[in-house]
């Protein structure tokens, strides 16, 4: 590792004027760093956003695409310019506290194989408690529901320093994902299919197959408002889910237990269609179905991973069903589940 590398935080917009004026000014005051640039990704936007950015911060690398691109493909058409040792993805919707940069670092240093890293996530509004994007690092359960130390499913944790330990992680939320530029390129960067959603868990899954390791950060800290680009429970942001986190078991799962796998997950995707008609959540129902239908008729065109491995062979993966240990046994936090981390 260089003795100073260099770190680029590039920030993806899309019509987030307001969110850029209040966010952007705090993350440039904490990236005056020896080393470290700022660079606006502008996905097309029609609100001027672009405009304001130039305008109003001339120092901060503005890359402008023709076209929404989506997360995946706005992210992947400007890396390829940039040629810094590391990116820092961050949300438009999310800052930085003052000490982030320091303990990524050492992580990266200390670790021959690492490939990408997450800070925490705290909600930008209640900087006591965890984001529902991330929270203190992202996991897999045996039917690949992603959940968080710090958050499963809707259960946000309040953060009480309960895990203040560096560990592998599965996957790291793009949010705010710390990742060495080496590896980005190993991987071929997101898949652009996903468009938005579980893209980053997919390049995390690629990532630990090419022999990476993900790895959770807590003294660096990332604060993240939700839900500002697309809201949680929004029809879109359902459709995207479902059917995205279907190609991400297609894609990655070996092939001894992925069709399997794969049914069982279905039927979980059902129930959870009753339990959104038990919340009066009508309208997200046909948005399950139609992510299903969207699945079937476009998996075909997708590269299964080369050298999959079972889940169990994999960091950061829980070898038991999520939906059953959370609604059933009620076991709704990271600790609940395990008397140490994990």
């Amino acid at each position: 590792m260089k003795s100073n590398p260099s770190v680029n935080v590039v920030i993806l917009n899309f019509n987030t004027i307001h969110i850029l004026e209040e966010c952007l000014p705090q993350v440039l005051a904490v990236c005056k760093l020896p080393g470290v640039s700022v660079t606006v990704v502008d996905n097309a936007s029609t609100d001027g956003s672009a405009d304001w950015v130039a305008i109003s911060y001339p120092e901060v690398n503005l890359i402008r695409l023709p076209k929404n691109n989506g997360y995946a493909g706005g992210y992947n058409e400007s890396l390829q310019h940039l040629t810094e040792d590391y990116f820092l993805l961050l949300n438009s919707d999310a800052v930085l506290d003052e000490n982030w940069l320091q303990p990524l670092l050492t992580c990266a240093n200390k670790h021959p194989n690492f490939g990408a890293a997450q800070p925490h996530i705290l909600d930008y509004f209640n900087r006591d408690k965890f984001e529902y994007a991330g929270a203190a690092g992202g996991f897999l359960d045996t039917y690949s529901y992603p959940f968080c130390r710090g958050r499963i499913f809707g259960n946000v944790e309040n953060n009480n320093q309960q895990y203040q330990d560096e560990i592998p992680i599965f996957w790291a939320s793009g949010a705010a994902l710390f990742i060495k530029k080496e590896a980005w390129q190993h991987a071929n960067g997101l898949d652009e299919a996903f468009f938005a959603h579980m893209e980053e868990i997919d390049l995390c899954w690629r990532l630990q197959l090419l022999g990476y390791t993900i790895y959770s950060v807590p003294n660096s800290m990332a604060y993240h408002m939700g839900g500002a680009t697309l809201a949680n429970q929004s029809p879109r942001k359902t459709f995207l889910n479902f059917r995205n986190n279907l190609l991400l078991m297609y894609k990655n799962l070996h092939p001894a237990v992925r069709e399997s796998l794969i049914f069982k997950r279905k039927i979980l995707d059902g129930l959870a269609a009753v339990f959104f008609a038990l919340k009066f959540q009508f309208n997200l129902i046909p948005e399950i179905i139609k992510a299903h239908r969207e699945f079937e008729k476009i998996k075909a065109q997708f590269i299964q991973s080369a050298n999959p491995k079972l889940l169990e062979e994999l960091t950061g993966t829980v070898n038991e069903s999520l939906v059953f240990g959370y609604f059933i046994r009620n076991k709704k936090t990271w600790n609940s589940w395990f008397k140490k981390s994990n």
